[in-house]
């Protein structure tokens, strides 16, 4: 079955593969320890013993060497955790590419005039097809009718089929092996390798006399059912053909039992002479009744081959052609009606994917934008969390500073840090907003269920279009539909 479909089925393959081949997760930005990096820095050493110099000099307006390397550490953690969000970004805005839903609701067009193209093209070739089958049987049905206008038969034909055909022939195989069985024991009176012998011989006599009364039955003896009174005569001849040869083949084989038992060579010729001289010269009565068996069975084969084919030459022949176009027509074209609805519901069964993956891949972009949403808040809280960190590592500093101090502190040491902050930029170049990718989808599952409604009413069409057929070739039988 030759594919179909084949655009809707790659978008499908497309929408219901994964989106992307990575694992995603946001990763939250590491806190700062305050205590260790206060710790690893000694800032309450530091402080204590700069205090204890005066240092930095209460006039002093910028901030130390110290304060500077905290501001530096919390300046590098800022950067990292910068980078982090740009890597994740990176990593979203992957994932928002690799959706594709743009580019999809374009094949999704596309796909949808293939499949009305592709299902017209199946109604096209189907009607060809069934067109040729219906032509056939139409001149098949024309033949017929000719025949039995031109024979003046008014009557159905008679064709063997079913149970009575098997039972025709199972009665001709029994006939035959009966014949020979019996034929053999006779015969083996006089024949050297006993009843083996004398059935080898019943064999060929059987399949002589059976096989001349079903040749004569069938394909003779009926000429005598014919209109034509030249074939009649014929037919006629033919039945006392039969008689002469089924009674001739019948005393030659009773002759020859009798003198197979007294001649061991030449009971064939003995017999041919004694057939042709003294036909009814049998003396025994076995051989009587070899004859009148091997006669009844020959008649039971002429009769039932009589009734193997219908009585009326031609007939049966003619009939059976039309029967099998018929058949012909009928098996095709209920083979393309079940492909025309196969193939509806495969298209639909694809269509209902496409509308679930679609379905899938808004979620999906929805669950791209919260994540993102919230590495942005994660991002900012951090931020806060390094300016607080910061001014907390500022003030161990200092407060160590202070204790340590004889001359008044610097004025900034009262003033806490204000951390610079980075306001990350959005890439969406090329990006839907989820109002207007809700409405693209909605407009592609309305397209889709009208496709899959187009393509109902074309599978509905197309059958039509295949029974339209018999009107145009209507199947009538002496003039009547």
């Amino acid at each position: 079955m030759a594919a179909r479909f084949e655009a809707l089925e790659k978008l499908r393959n497309r929408i219901m593969e994964a989106h992307h081949d990575y694992r995603v997760g946001v990763d939250t930005f590491p806190s700062l320890d305050v205590d260790k990096i206060a710790r690893d820095m000694d800032l309450v050493g530091e402080g204590t013993t700069r205090g204890e110099q005066d240092q930095p000099s209460a006039s002093s307006k910028v901030i130390d060497e110290v304060e500077h390397s905290i501001i530096e550490r919390v300046q590098d953690e800022k950067k990292a955790a910068h980078q982090i969000l740009e890597d994740q970004l990176h990593l979203y805005s992957g994932r928002i590419a690799n959706l594709g839903l743009e580019e999809q609701f374009g094949l999704l067009q596309q796909a949808n005039t293939s499949s009305l193209s592709d299902f017209k093209g199946e109604i096209a070739v189907g009607l060809d097809t069934l067109h040729a089958r219906r032509t056939d049987l139409y001149e098949a049905t024309n033949e017929l009718a000719n025949f039995r206008k031109n024979h003046r038969l008014e009557r159905v034909a008679r064709t063997q089929q079913g149970t009575a055909h098997l039972f025709r022939v199972a009665l001709l195989v029994f006939l035959f092996l009966m014949e020979t069985f019996l034929n053999g024991s006779f015969l083996a009176k006089g024949n050297d390798q006993g009843f083996l012998g004398g059935a080898t011989e019943a064999l060929a006599f059987s399949f002589v006399n059976i096989g001349s009364a079903l040749i004569f039955a069938i394909f003779c003896v009926r000429l005598v059912t014919h209109r034509s009174m030249a074939v009649k005569l014929v037919g006629a001849a033919s039945i006392l053909l039969y008689v002469c040869i089924a009674l001739g083949i019948n005393l030659l084989l009773a002759h020859y039992r009798e003198v197979s038992g007294t001649l061991a060579d030449g009971a064939g010729n003995v017999a041919v002479q004694r057939m042709l001289h003294h036909p009814l010269g049998l003396e025994e009565v076995r051989s009587w009744m070899l004859f009148l068996v091997g006669l009844l069975f020959s008649i039971i084969a002429f009769i039932d081959g009589w009734f193997v084919l219908d009585p009326y030459p031609g007939y049966a022949g003619v009939e059976k052609r039309r029967r099998e176009r018929r058949q012909d027509y009928t098996d095709t074209k209920a083979d393309l009606i079940d492909r025309l609805i196969e193939l509806r519901d495969d298209h639909n069964a694809k269509a209902d994917d496409i509308l679930k993956g679609l379905g899938s891949r808004r979620r999906e972009h929805a669950a791209i934008l919260s994540s993102r949403a919230r590495l942005f808040a994660l991002f900012n809280e951090h931020q806060d969390q390094l300016e607080r960190s910061c001014n907390q590592l500022l003030s161990k500093y200092r407060e160590a500073n202070i204790r340590a101090r004889k001359s008044p502190a610097p004025k900034h040491f009262s003033q806490p840090y204000k951390l610079q902050k980075i306001k990350p930029v959005i890439q969406n170049h090329g990006e839907i907003r989820d109002s207007d990718l809700a409405s693209s989808i909605a407009t592609a599952q309305q397209a889709l269920n009208e496709q899959m409604l187009q393509i109902g009413k074309e599978c509905e069409t197309g059958i039509e279009k295949y029974r339209d057929l018999d009107k145009l070739y209507p199947e009538t039988l002496d003039g009547q539909a």
